[in-house]
Order: structure tokens, then sequence, then C-alpha cells
């Protein structure tokens, strides 16, 4: 969808404007289009999806913005919807997120359940968040069951937005900027350690244009068979955790034996979890 486009549309229905978004979003190979179209349409005038809709229903007519064809035509290209936008929808938040952090995806959410689960019974509980990016994963732990949480992130730029998204959301969250293997970290004294490491293989360049070309490769790949950070975590949660702790992680589709492989020796009841498309993408253990 071209700029020169735009005295085409000046005066069109917004319904009709919708759909053509939505056909040039999925002629760009783009799986969501229609909720792509609808959410870059809403977020340029300042509405909701469902006040979106409405409008559309009622016939109203609409001239684009500039601005708008110019985010249209951004999208088409495959730059992730969020970097337009800003925001990134995550359980309960709305993150701010941008160029150097990866993007939150709802398999995630799935390994903050399972945390919430182990923890709705421990009020006083210590967590720490490994590789925290926009503060995802810390955030709602923090403000779903109040609780304080440690977080790290290695990137200073990630831990920018993480620090924004902790301050908008009032959340008690420690943010700790370096790499976890020299931060100065309580032994034995956590709860619970979650993280979505870096997992995917070195020579496994992701498909999607959003994700090899826009988030960063810090937060993507993990060694030549992807379990390089997940090995370390693992390591060090066992020193990190007090006894029946948890330790919770996110891994790719198709590396969840791998994992559990690595807890078997010393861990308890590792257990592999699915996310909400029915793949395995977790794995649990207690210290």
């Amino acid at each position: 969808m071209k700029r020169r486009d735009s005295k085409r549309w000046e005066m069109t229905n917004l319904s009709s404007f919708i759909e053509q978004t939505a056909a040039a979003f999925q002629a760009a190979g783009i799986e969501s289009s229609q909720v792509d179209a609808e959410l870059l349409i809403a977020f340029d005038l300042g509405v909701s999806r469902g006040q979106l809709q409405a409008m559309a229903f009622q016939g109203e007519a609409f001239e684009p913005s500039k601005k708008l064809l110019e985010f249209i035509e951004r999208r088409t290209k495959r730059e992730p919807l969020q970097h337009l936008t800003g925001k990134a929808y995550f359980r309960n938040l709305a993150l701010e997120v941008g160029k150097g952090v990866f993007i939150p995806r709802p398999e995630t959410e799935a390994v903050v359940e399972i945390a919430i689960d182990f923890l709705r019974d421990k009020p006083a509980a210590k967590v720490l968040d490994v590789g925290t990016g926009s503060g995802a994963i810390a955030i709602s732990i923090a403000t779903e069951l109040n609780l304080e949480v440690d977080a790290i992130e290695k990137s200073a730029l990630a831990a920018a937005y993480a620090q924004k998204n902790i301050e908008a959301n009032l959340a008690k969250v420690n943010l700790l900027v370096g790499d976890f293997r020299e931060q100065p970290l309580e032994l034995g004294s956590y709860d619970l350690v979650i993280s979505n490491p870096p997992y995917i293989p070195n020579s496994a360049i992701p498909i999607d244009p959003e994700v090899r070309d826009h988030d960063p490769d810090m937060a993507l790949y993990g060694g030549e068979d992807g379990l390089d950070l997940i090995r370390e975590i693992v390591d060090l949660s066992w020193l990190l955790l007090k006894p029946s702790g948890m330790l919770a992680l996110e891994h790719a589709d198709g590396q969840s034996d791998s994992v559990r492989e690595l807890l078997l020796e010393n861990w308890l009841k590792p257990r592999v979890h699915p996310d909400p498309t029915g793949r395995l993408r977790a794995v649990s253990a207690i210290r």
C-alpha cells in the first residue's frame, strides 16, 4: 500500500478502508492481517479496537492521515505492529516496547501462569526473573500477586524499557542491569527462578521477518543447540533457590526432552508444559 493511494482513499468508507488494509497485510504474508489492520487504524484514531468496529459498522466516512498510510506501508514491509504503536499487550499489561527489546509473546503468558499457580500460597515469596527484557514476566508476577521481584537484564537498551514499564505499572520490581552470571545475588534465597531465555540454535534463523529482523539477537540465539543459556540458568538456579523452590523455563518447540534431561539428575518433579496451542514450550522443576 503506497502513499500515492491516499487520494483514492481520501473520503472512503471506514469499513472499506479496514478491509483494504487487511487485504494489503494478507498479501504481505501477515497471518493476523485483520487484527493488525484494526489495531493499527484504531491506534491512529486514538480509539479501542471495539470502538473502531462500532464506527465501521455505522458506515462512517474516513480520510486516512499521512501518518497512518506510512504506518500501513511499514507494516506491509513486516515491521512489527508493536514497534509502530510502541505497545505490546501481555496478560493484564500494556508494555512500552521498541527497537532493541524483545516483544513479549502469548506463549510466555503460560509460563507466568505456571509461576503464579506455584506462588499463590506464598505471600512473602522471593522471585527472580532472569533476562527480563521489557519486564513482562517480572511485572506480571509483582502486580498480580503483590510480590517484590528481582529482575536481571543484560542489555542496557532493553533494561531502559523495563524500567519505564516498572514505573508505569507501579510494580515492586528491583531491576539489575548486567550479566546474570556476574550479579551479586543471595544464594539460597529465592522461592522461584523464572526465565524466557534465548533458546534458538544459532543456525536456525527464524522465518518471520518480525522476529528475524527486529527482535535483538541477544534475546533469540542460545548457541549451537540453543541450550547454552538454559544450562547456565539451570546450574545457577540450583544455587539460588531455597529447598522446595521452583525453576520455570520457557524453551523452543521440540526442546522439552533435552531441557527435562538437564533436570533429571538433581531436580525433583521435572514437568513439561504446553503453550496455548498445545505445543510443549516450558519446563518446571523443584529444587
